[in-house]
């Protein structure tokens, strides 16, 4: 298998390259994300700047902001949004963090493998609150409201993979309503918002938001694949933690569903008795190699939707780059084939 690059960074580097034009708008929201620690107690600071330094893409910062720019203009509200957004996410990272156990993120500690899990379930807890409080300072309520539908859909999501951990009766249906919640829904927010914020009509809206809804669900679906066949020290973060968690992740339903009846209760037993799975394990099961194929087909037939979803917009450089995203992650899930 070639090196899988990760996705572009675009809060630390020039990986982003055919988004140059918007690094002032990246640059400015990575300072006003930091300055949020600020807005903390004095003794509770440091941990959230801490967790601020080492977490996440601001992927959705960059979504919002596309949308925003192929909608109309950016104003203060899209960088407002982009704040809220990744405060949010950055609030579900602690959390899968210690429900996964994981120790590393960004190639640095997590905050549960610093400070433990009760300190940080509170960290987490502190972000979701502080980025409902800024949600409801927009003129327009349906930003708040939206963004805060957006939150619960999130923390629904998690619950309900966590309730669903070893459970052989999940679906490839429950799969993606389980990754619509937890992933796509704020790539959604952040392309819907974004033209919103500009007045833009429903349908255009809509549009935006299936969008985000397919491109983070190929994304969800690509991140999956990874924590099966990457490796940890070019991904910096844990792997390996879904399958040992008794997450049906996408690649493990295509395994199970093609596997033969003796190798489908061999499967089961391992799962059942909640142990460690090995990839060799895996591959001497059923087609393990085809269970990820499968998976990266689907991905791609998902960006192809999400690329779709972009014809409703006039041409722009931001929708250049909106298209220029699905091509992106098509090729990143292309490398992910053995």
């Amino acid at each position: 298998m070639t090196s899988i690059p990760p996705l572009p960074d675009t809060a630390s580097g020039s990986e982003l390259a055919p988004f140059d034009f918007l690094r002032p708008e990246l640059d400015r929201v990575e300072s006003r994300i930091h300055a949020q620690a600020r807005e903390f107690d004095p003794a509770v600071e440091p941990y959230i700047a801490y967790i601020l330094n080492t977490s996440g893409k601001r992927i959705r910062p960059a979504l919002a902001f596309l949308a925003g720019g192929a909608t109309g203009a950016i104003a203060d509200d899209h960088h407002k949004l982009a704040v809220i957004l990744e405060l949010i996410h950055v609030a579900t990272l602690v959390h899968d963090d210690i429900i996964d156990e994981a120790e590393i993120r960004r190639q640095a500690p997590t905050a549960n493998a610093k400070w433990g899990n009760a300190l940080s379930v509170l960290l987490g807890d502190c972000l979701f609150s502080h980025a409902l409080m800024l949600s409801s300072e927009f003129e327009d309520s349906l930003i708040g409201r939206k963004i805060a539908i957006s939150a619960n859909e999130v923390c629904s999501g998690e619950i309900i993979q966590t309730q669903r951990r070893f459970d052989l009766q999940l679906t490839r249906e429950d799969y993606f309503e389980i990754i619509r919640k937890k992933t796509a829904a704020l790539f959604a927010s952040a392309m819907e918002l974004g033209a919103r914020l500009n007045g833009r009509s429903e349908a255009v809206c809509e549009s935006l938001r299936d969008f985000g809804l397919h491109l983070g669900t190929a994304y969800q679906i690509y991140d999956d694949c990874i924590d099966l066949i990457g490796e940890e020290k070019e991904y910096g973060k844990t792997l390996r933690t879904d399958l040992n968690k008794g997450k049906l992740t996408l690649p493990i339903l295509n395994l199970l569903a093609g596997a033969n009846e003796r190798q489908r209760e061999k499967l089961n037993r391992l799962l059942i008795q909640k142990e460690p799975i090995d990839i060799a394990a895996l591959s001497s099961i059923a087609d393990y190699v085809g269970a990820i194929e499968a998976s990266l087909d689907t991905g791609q037939a998902l960006v192809e939707k999400a690329r779709a979803c972009l014809e409703i917009l006039d041409e722009s450089e931001h929708k250049a780059a909106l298209a220029g995203i699905t091509s992106f992650l098509s090729v990143l899930l292309d490398g992910c084939r053995q």
